[in-house]
């Protein structure tokens, strides 16, 4: 099978191409990493991949199927001042520029959930003005069985071909689409997948929720191929002092800013089932 070859921008420590590759079917050819700490581990994990400093200024020359990244979340943070597209660090547009030279067939951005309020309008009608048909859905961590919740916002993008049906989008299933609940009453394992958007609301734009792949992957999370358990530790093994583990501090600001895999699998496995219905 031929891999989707992912271009991985804000790349943190590579939670993005770890999960994307954990389901066999994508191929990182370049990371974009401002951090030198975090460009460290990519080297170590990825040594034979290139790795650009600033999004801003990335020249990749090749074919590329996916663009992904979790552009800055921090003008959309309720930890933050909210500024949304006024701060400074709102590097969408720099991703934007990157998917309209290299057109890929699929687009995975990745945000907090203050992005729904603060600005997500304005990305999806940037990807939709490049005929891309989008999807948003807030994924928590918990909805792969992660013992915290961490929402996080996820824009799923499809390139629209000229003069097909676009099977692809219309079937992209990551999980039954739930049923609307009061604030308070959202359940903890519940993959919510509501905007402020009208886009969202049955306009088909990528008319089902990511479905069969998510139930798959609760059956099969609790074990690692070989059979032995990858059950979520109640509580990492981090540490909750000093203990003598070299450069701990930077190590938890990386793993605090990355992703997790587990989602980014799901949702990667949801893509390549997509793909079949055009093979």
């Amino acid at each position: 099978m031929t891999k989707l070859k992912l271009l991985d921008l804000f790349s943190g420590i590579g939670g993005f191409s770890l999960g994307l590759e954990r389901t066999g079917g994508f191929e990182t050819v370049a990371f974009c990493e401002y951090d030198k700490k975090a460009r460290l581990v990519l080297n170590k994990h990825w040594p034979d991949v290139p790795i650009y400093e600033d999004v801003r200024t990335l020249e990749h020359d090749g074919s590329i199927d996916v663009i992904s990244g979790g552009f800055p979340c921090q003008p959309f943070s309720v930890a933050g001042k909210q500024k949304g597209k006024e701060d400074d660090r709102h590097l969408w547009p720099a991703m934007f520029k990157l998917i309209q030279k290299h057109r890929p067939t699929w687009v995975i951005g990745e945000n907090v959930a203050g992005l729904i309020a603060l600005g997500l309008d304005s990305v999806l009608a940037d990807l939709e003005s490049e005929n891309y048909r989008t999807r948003t859905f807030v994924l928590p961590a918990c909805s792969v069985n992660a013992k915290h919740r961490r929402d996080r916002l996820w824009i799923i993008g499809e390139r629209v071909m000229a003069n097909t049906n676009n099977k692809r989008c219309k079937k992209l299933n990551i999980s039954k689409q739930p049923k609307k609940q009061k604030q308070s009453g959202r359940s903890d394992d519940e993959i919510m997948a509501y905007t402020s958007s009208k886009r969202q609301q049955g306009q088909g734009k990528l008319e089902q929720s990511l479905n069969s792949e998510a139930a798959s992957h609760r059956q099969a999370i609790n074990t690692f191929p070989g059979g032995e358990s990858c059950q979520w530790a109640v509580e990492p093994n981090v540490g909750r002092v000093a203990d003598g583990i070299p450069r701990r501090m930077d190590r938890l600001k990386q793993l605090g800013n990355a992703v997790v895999p587990q989602v980014v699998e799901v949702i990667g496995n949801a893509i390549l089932e997509a793909e079949k219905l055009e093979s």
